[in-house]
């Protein structure tokens, strides 16, 4: 998705909320950039097994609030 942005732009077309929140030029290249990135990452985390450690990490504001 990172790569390949201008084909994704092709052949799905834009995407509205992108284009709203990302500004007009590049909206949509720029979302499917974040989109493809994101998913990079949280590929590796779960390949690599820490995916729990960053859920943990990432909700313990929440779930310590009352603490």
């Amino acid at each position: 998705m990172v790569i390949k942005t201008e084909w994704l732009l092709n052949n799905f077309g834009r995407i509205a909320w992108f284009e709203e929140h990302l500004g007009v030029e590049g909206g949509s290249r720029l979302g499917y950039k974040i989109v493809g990135l994101l998913l990079i990452f949280f590929g590796l985390l779960a390949m690599t097994g820490l995916s729990g450690g960053f859920a943990n990490w990432a909700l313990s504001p929440l779930t310590n609030a009352g603490k």
